[in-house]
Protein backbone atom coordinates (compact mmCIF):
# COMPACT_ATOMS: atom_id res chain seq x y z
CA UNK A 1 0.00 0.00 0.00
CA UNK A 2 2.85 2.37 0.85
CA UNK A 3 4.34 1.79 -2.60
CA UNK A 4 1.01 2.69 -4.24
CA UNK A 5 0.74 5.91 -2.22
CA UNK A 6 4.34 6.79 -3.05
CA UNK A 7 3.54 6.38 -6.73
CA UNK A 8 0.76 8.96 -6.41
CA UNK A 9 3.08 11.41 -4.63
CA UNK A 10 5.59 11.14 -7.48
CA UNK A 11 2.83 11.45 -10.09
CA UNK A 12 1.62 14.69 -8.50
CA UNK A 13 5.16 16.08 -8.68
CA UNK A 14 5.25 15.23 -12.38
CA UNK A 15 1.79 16.75 -12.93
CA UNK A 16 2.80 19.99 -11.23
CA UNK A 17 6.00 20.28 -13.24
CA UNK A 18 4.28 19.62 -16.57
CA UNK A 19 1.45 22.07 -15.81
CA UNK A 20 3.95 24.76 -14.79
CA UNK A 21 5.72 24.46 -18.14
CA UNK A 22 2.53 25.60 -19.89
CA UNK A 23 0.65 28.87 -19.59
CA UNK A 24 -2.87 28.91 -18.19
CA UNK A 25 -4.13 30.07 -21.59
CA UNK A 26 -2.48 27.12 -23.35
CA UNK A 27 -4.03 24.59 -20.99
CA UNK A 28 -7.44 26.29 -21.16
CA UNK A 29 -7.44 26.11 -24.96
CA UNK A 30 -6.78 22.37 -24.87
CA UNK A 31 -9.13 21.79 -21.93
CA UNK A 32 -6.37 20.37 -19.72
CA UNK A 33 -7.64 20.37 -16.14
CA UNK A 34 -6.04 17.66 -14.02
CA UNK A 35 -8.30 15.49 -11.85
CA UNK A 36 -7.62 15.93 -8.11
CA UNK A 37 -6.43 12.78 -6.30
CA UNK A 38 -9.41 12.58 -3.95
CA UNK A 39 -11.92 12.91 -6.76
CA UNK A 40 -10.16 10.24 -8.81
CA UNK A 41 -10.27 7.90 -5.81
CA UNK A 42 -14.00 8.52 -5.34
CA UNK A 43 -14.73 7.56 -8.94
CA UNK A 44 -12.75 4.33 -8.79
CA UNK A 45 -14.20 3.44 -5.39
CA UNK A 46 -17.67 3.81 -6.86
CA UNK A 47 -16.61 1.74 -9.89
CA UNK A 48 -15.58 -1.05 -7.54
CA UNK A 49 -19.15 -1.21 -6.20
CA UNK A 50 -20.88 -1.33 -9.58
CA UNK A 51 -18.53 -3.76 -11.32
CA UNK A 52 -19.37 -7.45 -10.99
CA UNK A 53 -17.35 -9.03 -8.14
CA UNK A 54 -14.14 -10.74 -9.21
CA UNK A 55 -14.65 -9.80 -12.87
CA UNK A 56 -11.50 -9.09 -14.85
CA UNK A 57 -11.00 -5.42 -15.60
CA UNK A 58 -10.25 -3.99 -19.01
CA UNK A 59 -9.63 -0.31 -18.21
CA UNK A 60 -9.66 2.65 -20.61
CA UNK A 61 -9.02 6.35 -20.02
CA UNK A 62 -9.50 8.29 -23.31
CA UNK A 63 -7.87 11.47 -21.91
CA UNK A 64 -5.20 10.21 -19.55
CA UNK A 65 -3.04 13.20 -18.67
CA UNK A 66 -0.49 11.84 -16.21
CA UNK A 67 -2.72 8.96 -15.12
CA UNK A 68 -4.77 10.15 -12.14
CA UNK A 69 -7.45 7.53 -12.79
CA UNK A 70 -4.99 4.70 -13.38
CA UNK A 71 -3.26 5.52 -10.10
CA UNK A 72 -6.65 5.49 -8.39
CA UNK A 73 -7.43 2.15 -10.04
CA UNK A 74 -4.32 0.66 -8.42
CA UNK A 75 -5.23 2.16 -5.03
CA UNK A 76 -8.86 1.04 -5.02
CA UNK A 77 -8.29 -2.47 -6.43
CA UNK A 78 -5.56 -3.38 -3.96
CA UNK A 79 -5.27 -6.12 -1.31
CA UNK A 80 -5.32 -9.07 -3.64
CA UNK A 81 -7.54 -7.49 -6.26
CA UNK A 82 -4.82 -5.94 -8.43
CA UNK A 83 -4.59 -9.14 -10.47
CA UNK A 84 -8.14 -8.40 -11.67
CA UNK A 85 -6.66 -5.75 -13.96
CA UNK A 86 -6.30 -7.68 -17.20
CA UNK A 87 -5.37 -4.71 -19.36
CA UNK A 88 -5.28 -0.93 -19.18
CA UNK A 89 -5.04 1.68 -21.91
CA UNK A 90 -4.77 5.45 -21.85
CA UNK A 91 -4.81 8.06 -24.63
CA UNK A 92 -3.09 11.43 -24.41
CA UNK A 93 -2.98 13.67 -27.47
CA UNK A 94 -0.45 16.18 -26.11
CA UNK A 95 3.14 14.85 -26.29
CA UNK A 96 4.06 17.30 -23.54
CA UNK A 97 2.14 15.04 -21.16
CA UNK A 98 2.08 11.73 -23.01
CA UNK A 99 5.81 11.06 -23.32
CA UNK A 100 6.81 11.86 -19.70
CA UNK A 101 3.77 9.90 -18.49
CA UNK A 102 4.78 6.86 -20.53
CA UNK A 103 8.26 7.02 -19.02
CA UNK A 104 6.86 7.54 -15.52
CA UNK A 105 4.61 4.47 -15.50
CA UNK A 106 6.77 2.01 -17.45
CA UNK A 107 4.02 -0.50 -16.62
CA UNK A 108 3.67 -3.83 -18.45
CA UNK A 109 -0.12 -3.76 -18.05
CA UNK A 110 -0.67 -0.11 -18.98
CA UNK A 111 -0.44 0.90 -22.64
CA UNK A 112 -0.18 4.66 -23.20
CA UNK A 113 -1.12 5.88 -26.67
CA UNK A 114 0.36 9.28 -27.57
CA UNK A 115 -2.40 10.11 -30.04
CA UNK A 116 -5.86 11.59 -30.42
CA UNK A 117 -8.50 9.23 -29.03
CA UNK A 118 -11.16 10.61 -31.38
CA UNK A 119 -9.14 9.58 -34.47
CA UNK A 120 -8.22 6.11 -33.20
CA UNK A 121 -9.76 2.86 -34.40
CA UNK A 122 -12.05 1.15 -31.86
CA UNK A 123 -11.08 -2.38 -30.77
CA UNK A 124 -12.81 -5.56 -31.83
CA UNK A 125 -15.75 -6.69 -29.72
CA UNK A 126 -13.73 -9.28 -27.80
CA UNK A 127 -11.11 -6.65 -26.88
CA UNK A 128 -13.56 -3.89 -25.84
CA UNK A 129 -13.22 -2.26 -22.41
CA UNK A 130 -15.55 -2.95 -19.50
CA UNK A 131 -14.44 0.03 -17.40
CA UNK A 132 -14.10 3.47 -18.97
CA UNK A 133 -13.27 6.36 -16.64
CA UNK A 134 -12.56 9.76 -18.12
CA UNK A 135 -12.22 13.46 -17.42
CA UNK A 136 -12.42 14.55 -21.09
CA UNK A 137 -10.91 17.82 -22.31
CA UNK A 138 -13.19 20.75 -21.60
CA UNK A 139 -12.82 22.55 -24.92
CA UNK A 140 -15.68 24.83 -25.93
CA UNK A 141 -17.12 24.60 -29.41
CA UNK A 142 -15.63 27.90 -30.62
CA UNK A 143 -12.13 26.43 -30.26
CA UNK A 144 -13.05 23.72 -32.78
CA UNK A 145 -12.87 24.73 -36.45
CA UNK A 146 -15.51 23.66 -38.97
CA UNK A 147 -13.45 20.84 -40.42
CA UNK A 148 -12.73 19.40 -36.99
CA UNK A 149 -16.38 19.69 -35.95
CA UNK A 150 -17.49 17.87 -39.10
CA UNK A 151 -15.06 15.02 -38.44
CA UNK A 152 -16.07 14.73 -34.79
CA UNK A 153 -19.75 14.85 -35.68
CA UNK A 154 -19.38 12.01 -38.17
CA UNK A 155 -17.28 9.88 -35.83
CA UNK A 156 -19.65 10.40 -32.91
CA UNK A 157 -22.68 9.52 -35.03
CA UNK A 158 -21.09 6.29 -36.29
CA UNK A 159 -20.11 5.27 -32.78
CA UNK A 160 -23.30 6.11 -30.85
CA UNK A 161 -26.02 6.94 -33.35
CA UNK A 162 -26.57 10.45 -31.94
CA UNK A 163 -26.24 13.68 -33.86
CA UNK A 164 -24.52 16.24 -31.69
CA UNK A 165 -25.39 19.93 -32.02
CA UNK A 166 -22.86 22.43 -33.35
CA UNK A 167 -22.48 24.11 -29.96
CA UNK A 168 -21.37 20.87 -28.29
CA UNK A 169 -18.09 21.00 -26.44
CA UNK A 170 -15.33 18.47 -27.08
CA UNK A 171 -16.33 16.46 -24.00
CA UNK A 172 -19.65 15.58 -25.68
CA UNK A 173 -17.84 14.07 -28.65
CA UNK A 174 -15.53 12.07 -26.37
CA UNK A 175 -18.50 10.54 -24.54
CA UNK A 176 -20.30 9.63 -27.75
CA UNK A 177 -17.23 8.26 -29.55
CA UNK A 178 -16.28 6.09 -26.57
CA UNK A 179 -19.49 4.10 -27.01
CA UNK A 180 -17.75 2.08 -29.73
CA UNK A 181 -15.00 1.13 -27.26
CA UNK A 182 -17.32 -0.24 -24.55
CA UNK A 183 -17.89 -3.93 -23.97
CA UNK A 184 -21.44 -5.17 -23.59
CA UNK A 185 -22.51 -4.55 -19.95
CA UNK A 186 -19.37 -2.47 -19.44
CA UNK A 187 -19.38 0.45 -16.99
CA UNK A 188 -18.50 4.06 -17.78
CA UNK A 189 -17.96 6.98 -15.42
CA UNK A 190 -17.59 10.45 -16.98
CA UNK A 191 -16.45 13.51 -15.06
CA UNK A 192 -17.98 16.28 -17.18
CA UNK A 193 -19.44 19.81 -16.87
CA UNK A 194 -23.02 19.76 -15.56
CA UNK A 195 -24.15 22.31 -18.17
CA UNK A 196 -25.21 19.52 -20.56
CA UNK A 197 -28.17 18.90 -18.24
CA UNK A 198 -29.86 22.19 -19.11
CA UNK A 199 -28.58 23.61 -22.40
CA UNK A 200 -29.96 22.89 -25.85
CA UNK A 201 -26.85 21.14 -27.11
CA UNK A 202 -27.18 18.65 -24.25
CA UNK A 203 -30.47 17.23 -25.58
CA UNK A 204 -28.72 14.58 -27.67
CA UNK A 205 -26.44 13.56 -24.79
CA UNK A 206 -29.48 13.09 -22.56
CA UNK A 207 -31.23 11.13 -25.31
CA UNK A 208 -28.21 8.82 -25.47
CA UNK A 209 -28.16 8.36 -21.70
CA UNK A 210 -31.87 7.56 -21.53
CA UNK A 211 -32.17 5.32 -24.57
CA UNK A 212 -28.87 3.86 -25.74
CA UNK A 213 -27.46 2.83 -22.34
CA UNK A 214 -28.66 2.06 -18.82
CA UNK A 215 -28.15 5.29 -16.92
CA UNK A 216 -27.16 4.41 -13.36
CA UNK A 217 -26.40 7.65 -11.60
CA UNK A 218 -25.93 11.37 -12.16
CA UNK A 219 -24.13 13.25 -9.41
CA UNK A 220 -23.86 17.03 -9.49
CA UNK A 221 -21.34 18.70 -7.22
CA UNK A 222 -22.32 21.84 -5.35
CA UNK A 223 -21.21 24.64 -7.73
CA UNK A 224 -19.97 26.63 -4.74
CA UNK A 225 -17.44 23.86 -4.09
CA UNK A 226 -15.31 23.86 -7.22
CA UNK A 227 -13.68 20.54 -8.04
CA UNK A 228 -11.00 22.16 -10.21
CA UNK A 229 -9.08 25.16 -8.88
CA UNK A 230 -8.17 26.37 -12.37
CA UNK A 231 -11.54 25.91 -14.13
CA UNK A 232 -14.73 27.91 -13.66
CA UNK A 233 -17.06 25.01 -14.33
CA UNK A 234 -19.79 23.20 -12.43
CA UNK A 235 -18.90 19.51 -12.42
CA UNK A 236 -20.88 16.29 -12.50
CA UNK A 237 -20.22 12.56 -12.74
CA UNK A 238 -22.36 10.42 -15.03
CA UNK A 239 -22.42 6.63 -14.66
CA UNK A 240 -23.99 4.16 -17.07
CA UNK A 241 -23.86 0.55 -18.17
CA UNK A 242 -23.65 -0.46 -21.83
CA UNK A 243 -27.03 -2.12 -22.23
CA UNK A 244 -30.55 -0.96 -22.90
CA UNK A 245 -32.54 0.04 -19.82
CA UNK A 246 -35.08 -2.42 -18.48
CA UNK A 247 -38.75 -1.67 -17.85
CA UNK A 248 -39.27 0.14 -14.57
CA UNK A 249 -35.61 1.21 -14.39
CA UNK A 250 -34.80 4.00 -11.91
CA UNK A 251 -31.87 6.41 -11.99
CA UNK A 252 -30.15 7.80 -8.93
CA UNK A 253 -29.72 11.59 -8.96
CA UNK A 254 -27.52 13.04 -6.23
CA UNK A 255 -26.24 16.48 -5.31
CA UNK A 256 -23.59 18.05 -3.12
CA UNK A 257 -21.06 16.46 -0.82
CA UNK A 258 -18.98 13.78 -2.47
CA UNK A 259 -19.74 11.05 -4.93
CA UNK A 260 -19.64 8.47 -2.12
CA UNK A 261 -21.44 10.64 0.45
CA UNK A 262 -23.80 13.04 -1.35
CA UNK A 263 -25.83 15.63 0.53
CA UNK A 264 -29.03 14.66 -1.32
CA UNK A 265 -29.98 11.60 -3.30
CA UNK A 266 -33.18 10.26 -4.85
CA UNK A 267 -34.12 7.54 -7.30
CA UNK A 268 -36.36 8.60 -10.18
CA UNK A 269 -38.15 6.37 -12.71
CA UNK A 270 -36.66 6.63 -16.16
CA UNK A 271 -40.07 7.38 -17.66
CA UNK A 272 -40.39 10.48 -15.46
CA UNK A 273 -36.96 11.78 -16.48
CA UNK A 274 -37.85 11.60 -20.16
CA UNK A 275 -40.33 14.44 -19.69
CA UNK A 276 -37.82 16.73 -17.93
CA UNK A 277 -36.04 19.30 -20.07
CA UNK A 278 -33.65 20.25 -17.24
CA UNK A 279 -31.82 17.86 -14.95
CA UNK A 280 -29.84 20.09 -12.58
CA UNK A 281 -32.45 20.15 -9.80
CA UNK A 282 -33.75 16.58 -10.08
CA UNK A 283 -31.84 15.51 -6.98
CA UNK A 284 -33.24 18.40 -4.92
CA UNK A 285 -36.84 18.70 -6.10
CA UNK A 286 -37.46 15.63 -8.25
CA UNK A 287 -39.68 15.75 -11.30
CA UNK A 288 -42.45 18.28 -11.54
CA UNK A 289 -45.96 17.49 -12.66
CA UNK A 290 -46.42 18.16 -16.36
CA UNK A 291 -49.78 19.82 -15.92
CA UNK A 292 -50.73 23.22 -17.24
CA UNK A 293 -49.48 25.80 -14.80
CA UNK A 294 -49.07 29.55 -14.92
CA UNK A 295 -45.56 30.64 -15.87
CA UNK A 296 -43.98 34.07 -15.97
CA UNK A 297 -44.35 33.82 -19.76
CA UNK A 298 -48.11 34.03 -19.28
CA UNK A 299 -47.81 37.45 -17.66
CA UNK A 300 -44.71 39.01 -19.21
CA UNK A 301 -42.76 39.41 -22.42
CA UNK A 302 -39.18 38.96 -21.25
CA UNK A 303 -36.21 40.33 -23.19
CA UNK A 304 -32.53 40.91 -22.62
CA UNK A 305 -31.58 44.54 -22.11
CA UNK A 306 -29.79 46.71 -24.64
CA UNK A 307 -26.70 45.33 -26.32
CA UNK A 308 -25.16 48.64 -27.40
CA UNK A 309 -22.12 47.27 -29.22
CA UNK A 310 -19.84 49.56 -27.21
CA UNK A 311 -20.89 50.79 -23.78
CA UNK A 312 -17.76 52.92 -23.56
CA UNK A 313 -18.98 54.93 -26.56
CA UNK A 314 -22.77 54.89 -26.19
CA UNK A 315 -23.18 55.18 -22.40
CA UNK A 316 -22.35 58.61 -20.96
CA UNK A 317 -22.91 60.41 -17.69
CA UNK A 318 -24.83 63.68 -17.51
CA UNK A 319 -21.56 65.57 -16.95
CA UNK A 320 -20.00 63.98 -20.04
CA UNK A 321 -22.99 64.92 -22.20
CA UNK A 322 -22.84 68.49 -20.91
CA UNK A 323 -19.09 68.88 -21.36
CA UNK A 324 -19.31 67.63 -24.96
CA UNK A 325 -22.28 69.95 -25.62
CA UNK A 326 -24.34 67.03 -26.93
CA UNK A 327 -28.13 67.39 -27.36
CA UNK A 328 -29.91 65.69 -24.46
CA UNK A 329 -32.89 64.79 -26.67
CA UNK A 330 -30.88 61.92 -28.18
CA UNK A 331 -30.06 60.31 -24.85
CA UNK A 332 -32.28 57.99 -22.83
CA UNK A 333 -31.88 57.42 -19.09
CA UNK A 334 -30.20 54.14 -18.26
CA UNK A 335 -29.99 52.04 -15.11
CA UNK A 336 -26.40 51.50 -13.91
CA UNK A 337 -25.06 48.00 -13.29
CA UNK A 338 -26.47 45.97 -10.37
CA UNK A 339 -23.56 46.72 -8.05
CA UNK A 340 -24.42 50.42 -8.26
CA UNK A 341 -28.05 49.87 -7.21
CA UNK A 342 -28.26 50.21 -3.46
CA UNK A 343 -32.01 49.65 -3.45
CA UNK A 344 -34.26 47.26 -5.36
CA UNK A 345 -36.88 49.98 -5.79
CA UNK A 346 -35.90 52.70 -8.27
CA UNK A 347 -37.89 55.89 -7.74
CA UNK A 348 -38.18 58.59 -10.39
CA UNK A 349 -37.38 62.28 -10.52
CA UNK A 350 -39.89 64.69 -12.03
CA UNK A 351 -38.30 64.28 -15.47
CA UNK A 352 -38.50 60.47 -15.30
CA UNK A 353 -34.81 59.90 -14.62
CA UNK A 354 -34.05 57.48 -11.77
CA UNK A 355 -33.30 58.88 -8.33
CA UNK A 356 -29.75 57.62 -8.27
CA UNK A 357 -26.43 59.27 -7.55
CA UNK A 358 -25.01 57.56 -10.64
CA UNK A 359 -26.89 59.11 -13.58
CA UNK A 360 -26.24 57.39 -16.89
CA UNK A 361 -27.71 57.83 -20.38
CA UNK A 362 -27.51 55.86 -23.60
CA UNK A 363 -27.14 57.47 -27.02
CA UNK A 364 -29.98 56.56 -29.40
CA UNK A 365 -30.24 58.71 -32.51
CA UNK A 366 -32.27 57.81 -35.60
CA UNK A 367 -31.27 60.76 -37.82
CA UNK A 368 -29.48 59.51 -40.96
CA UNK A 369 -25.78 60.24 -40.97
CA UNK A 370 -26.09 62.46 -44.05
CA UNK A 371 -28.36 64.87 -42.14
CA UNK A 372 -26.75 64.63 -38.72
CA UNK A 373 -23.95 67.12 -39.41
CA UNK A 374 -26.45 69.80 -40.44
CA UNK A 375 -28.95 69.24 -37.63
CA UNK A 376 -26.67 68.29 -34.72
CA UNK A 377 -23.07 69.22 -35.50
CA UNK A 378 -21.73 68.42 -32.00
CA UNK A 379 -23.28 64.95 -32.04
CA UNK A 380 -21.99 64.42 -35.59
CA UNK A 381 -18.49 65.29 -34.43
CA UNK A 382 -18.77 62.86 -31.52
CA UNK A 383 -19.99 60.08 -33.82
CA UNK A 384 -17.20 60.73 -36.31
CA UNK A 385 -14.64 60.30 -33.54
CA UNK A 386 -16.03 56.87 -32.69
CA UNK A 387 -16.92 55.73 -36.18
CA UNK A 388 -13.59 54.15 -37.24
CA UNK A 389 -13.80 51.58 -34.45
CA UNK A 390 -17.34 51.43 -33.11
CA UNK A 391 -19.27 51.35 -36.39
CA UNK A 392 -17.37 48.22 -37.42
CA UNK A 393 -18.40 46.17 -34.39
CA UNK A 394 -20.72 43.25 -35.10
CA UNK A 395 -23.89 44.86 -33.72
CA UNK A 396 -23.33 48.41 -34.97
CA UNK A 397 -22.41 47.30 -38.48
CA UNK A 398 -25.89 45.76 -38.78
CA UNK A 399 -27.81 48.88 -37.74
CA UNK A 400 -28.94 51.80 -39.82
CA UNK A 401 -27.74 54.25 -38.75
CA UNK A 402 -25.00 52.49 -36.83
CA UNK A 403 -25.50 54.71 -33.75
CA UNK A 404 -29.20 53.78 -33.32
CA UNK A 405 -30.17 51.36 -30.53
CA UNK A 406 -32.55 48.41 -30.60
CA UNK A 407 -36.01 49.01 -29.20
CA UNK A 408 -35.90 48.52 -25.43
CA UNK A 409 -38.39 50.83 -23.71
CA UNK A 410 -38.35 51.12 -19.90
CA UNK A 411 -39.67 48.01 -18.11
CA UNK A 412 -41.40 48.20 -14.72
CA UNK A 413 -39.67 45.01 -13.57
CA UNK A 414 -36.03 44.19 -14.14
CA UNK A 415 -34.05 41.07 -13.20
CA UNK A 416 -30.29 40.68 -13.06
CA UNK A 417 -28.97 38.39 -15.79
CA UNK A 418 -26.33 36.73 -13.63
CA UNK A 419 -25.19 36.68 -10.04
CA UNK A 420 -23.84 34.75 -7.11
CA UNK A 421 -25.03 33.95 -3.61
CA UNK A 422 -23.64 36.65 -1.38
CA UNK A 423 -23.91 37.45 2.31
CA UNK A 424 -26.69 40.04 1.92
CA UNK A 425 -28.93 37.79 -0.21
CA UNK A 426 -29.68 34.11 -0.36
CA UNK A 427 -30.66 34.33 -4.04
CA UNK A 428 -28.38 34.93 -7.01
CA UNK A 429 -30.95 36.99 -8.96
CA UNK A 430 -32.34 40.40 -8.00
CA UNK A 431 -35.69 41.75 -9.12
CA UNK A 432 -35.87 45.54 -9.44
CA UNK A 433 -39.07 47.60 -9.31
CA UNK A 434 -38.32 50.30 -11.85
CA UNK A 435 -40.58 53.32 -11.35
CA UNK A 436 -38.45 55.51 -13.60
CA UNK A 437 -38.22 55.95 -17.37
CA UNK A 438 -34.79 54.34 -17.48
CA UNK A 439 -34.09 51.39 -19.73
CA UNK A 440 -31.26 48.89 -19.06
CA UNK A 441 -28.37 47.16 -20.80
CA UNK A 442 -28.00 43.42 -21.29
CA UNK A 443 -26.75 42.79 -17.76
CA UNK A 444 -30.48 42.77 -16.98
CA UNK A 445 -33.59 40.96 -18.17
CA UNK A 446 -36.58 43.24 -18.81
CA UNK A 447 -40.09 42.08 -17.87
CA UNK A 448 -42.84 43.81 -19.87
CA UNK A 449 -46.39 43.08 -18.64
CA UNK A 450 -48.68 41.59 -21.28
CA UNK A 451 -51.78 43.68 -22.13
CA UNK A 452 -54.22 42.16 -19.59
CA UNK A 453 -51.70 42.55 -16.77
CA UNK A 454 -50.66 46.03 -17.95
CA UNK A 455 -54.33 47.07 -17.95
CA UNK A 456 -54.82 45.73 -14.42
CA UNK A 457 -51.72 47.61 -13.24
CA UNK A 458 -52.94 50.89 -14.78
CA UNK A 459 -56.24 50.54 -12.92
CA UNK A 460 -54.58 49.63 -9.63
CA UNK A 461 -51.42 51.69 -8.91
CA UNK A 462 -50.47 49.52 -5.94
CA UNK A 463 -50.47 46.29 -7.95
CA UNK A 464 -46.97 46.84 -9.38
CA UNK A 465 -45.38 46.73 -5.95
CA UNK A 466 -47.28 43.58 -4.98
CA UNK A 467 -46.12 41.91 -8.21
CA UNK A 468 -42.55 42.96 -7.45
CA UNK A 469 -42.85 41.51 -3.95
CA UNK A 470 -44.02 38.25 -5.51
CA UNK A 471 -41.00 38.24 -7.83
CA UNK A 472 -38.68 38.97 -4.94
CA UNK A 473 -40.19 36.16 -2.91
CA UNK A 474 -40.01 33.45 -5.56
CA UNK A 475 -38.42 30.23 -4.41
CA UNK A 476 -34.69 30.09 -5.07
CA UNK A 477 -34.90 26.47 -6.25
CA UNK A 478 -37.53 27.43 -8.84
CA UNK A 479 -35.28 30.14 -10.27
CA UNK A 480 -32.06 28.17 -10.17
CA UNK A 481 -33.82 25.12 -11.58
CA UNK A 482 -34.71 26.96 -14.77
CA UNK A 483 -31.40 28.81 -15.11
CA UNK A 484 -27.87 27.47 -15.32
CA UNK A 485 -24.93 27.45 -12.93
CA UNK A 486 -21.16 27.46 -13.37
CA UNK A 487 -18.26 26.65 -11.09
CA UNK A 488 -17.79 28.94 -8.10
CA UNK A 489 -21.55 29.51 -7.81
CA UNK A 490 -22.03 31.78 -10.83
CA UNK A 491 -25.67 31.65 -11.94
CA UNK A 492 -27.10 32.81 -15.27
CA UNK A 493 -30.65 33.19 -16.55
CA UNK A 494 -31.74 33.63 -20.15
CA UNK A 495 -35.13 35.18 -21.09
CA UNK A 496 -36.71 31.85 -22.06
CA UNK A 497 -35.51 30.27 -18.84
CA UNK A 498 -36.95 33.02 -16.68
CA UNK A 499 -40.17 32.88 -18.69
CA UNK A 500 -40.58 29.21 -17.75
CA UNK A 501 -40.46 29.81 -13.99
CA UNK A 502 -43.68 28.87 -12.23
CA UNK A 503 -45.94 31.81 -11.33
CA UNK A 504 -48.91 30.04 -9.78
CA UNK A 505 -48.92 32.27 -6.71
CA UNK A 506 -49.13 35.39 -8.87
CA UNK A 507 -52.71 34.54 -9.88
CA UNK A 508 -53.86 35.22 -6.32
CA UNK A 509 -52.63 38.81 -6.55
CA UNK A 510 -54.58 39.64 -9.68
CA UNK A 511 -58.15 40.84 -10.03
CA UNK A 512 -60.84 38.39 -11.13
CA UNK A 513 -62.80 38.82 -14.33
CA UNK A 514 -66.31 37.53 -14.91
CA UNK A 515 -64.64 34.38 -16.22
CA UNK A 516 -62.49 33.82 -13.13
CA UNK A 517 -58.88 34.78 -12.35
CA UNK A 518 -57.21 37.10 -14.87
CA UNK A 519 -54.59 34.54 -15.83
CA UNK A 520 -57.14 31.90 -16.77
CA UNK A 521 -59.59 34.14 -18.56
CA UNK A 522 -57.21 36.32 -20.51
CA UNK A 523 -53.60 35.22 -20.56
CA UNK A 524 -53.59 31.48 -21.14
CA UNK A 525 -55.65 31.93 -24.29
CA UNK A 526 -52.66 33.70 -25.84
CA UNK A 527 -49.84 31.80 -24.17
CA UNK A 528 -46.51 32.34 -25.87
CA UNK A 529 -43.43 30.25 -25.46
Amino acid sequence: MKDILAIEDRRLVLQTALDAAKTQAERNKMGQFATPTGLASDLLAFARHVLPPFASIRFLDPAMGTGAFYAALLREFREGQAERIETACGFEVDPHYALPTRSFWNDKILQIMAQDFTTSRPPSEDCAFNLIICNPPYVRHHHLDKTEKARLYSTAHRASGIRLAGLSGLYCYFLAIAHAWMAQDGIAGWLIPSEFMDVNYGVQIKHYLLNKVELLRVHRFDPNERQFEDALVSSSVVWFRNREPSAGHKVEFSYGGTLLEPSISRRIPLTDIEDCSKWTTLAQVGTRANRARPRLADYFVIKRGLATGSNAFFVLSRDQISSLNLPMEFFKPLLPGPRHLESDIIEANADGTPKLSRQLFVLDCRIPEALLKERCPTLWTYCQAGKPDVSRTYLCSRRNPWYAQEDRPPAPFVCTYMGRNIAKRDKPFRFILNQSMATATNVYLLLYPKPPLASAMSQNPGLAKRIWEFLQGMDKAALVGEGRVYGGGLYKMEPRELANVSAEALANLLPHTTHGPLVQGDLFANRSS
